[in-house]
């Protein structure tokens, strides 16, 4: 899973910006970041490779058709429960596409209240690996954002000790450094990677 630079900004500011249509970049932004989410979550639920390849397609559109009316409030519930939501009304319409043949989605109007609102009627499983899977493109990005505030062997010891889960002697000894050069970076950035996955976890809460 992949995370471009910035990819887990506040949600108001890049929800704010999608709600102009024409603004390609946040739009990118915004699929770079949600579609391995929304596709994995998919996958594990059951669904073959076409079928979450559409649960992705399908998600976005509802999104897209929010934008226009969208007023962004985080009392009325959290931007990871309402794209939860619609994700997984998705992969439910799949499942009943599978029993009943092709169905037609329910029309999408846009009003975001109506589906924060909603009782949550999700089985615990699939609360469960949503969880799991929105917890790895946090730290997917907390990653992406940390190697952007330092230098590339910096990166690449952190990379291998904290999330290759190497040895320290074997780090030291494939890059021809010293341990203590290993234990300064994985320690130095480290912080900035415990820093950055903080603030989007604050984030991602609102």
């Amino acid at each position: 899973m992949n995370a471009t630079l910035d990819s887990i900004p506040t949600r108001q500011s890049l929800l704010q910006r999608l709600k102009g249509l024409e603004n390609q970049d946040s739009w990118q932004q915004f699929f770079e970041t949600y579609w391995s989410l929304i596709y994995t979550t998919a996958t594990r639920a059951g669904l073959n490779d076409a079928e979450a390849q559409d649960v992705v397609q399908e998600t976005i559109v509802c999104v897209v058709r929010s934008m226009p009316k969208f007023d962004y409030d985080p009392r009325i519930g959290s931007f990871k429960a309402w794209l939860r939501k619609l994700t997984k009304w998705r992969i439910l319409d799949h499942f009943r596409k599978r029993k009943a043949g092709p169905v037609r989605m329910a029309d999408f109007d846009g009003d975001l209240s109506f589906l924060l609102e909603l009782p949550d009627e999700s089985d615990l499983s699939f609360d469960s690996q949503w969880d799991e899977e929105w917890r790895r493109a946090m730290i997917d990005a907390a990653v992406a954002k940390t190697k952007t505030r330092v230098d590339e062997k910096q990166f690449q010891i952190f990379d291998l000790c904290a999330l290759q889960g190497w040895p320290v002697e074997k780090v030291a000894s494939t890059l021809k450094i010293g341990r203590p050069r290993v234990y300064l970076a994985k320690h130095r950035v480290g912080k900035i990677f415990e820093s950055e996955l903080k603030s989007i976890d604050a984030q991602s809460q609102s």
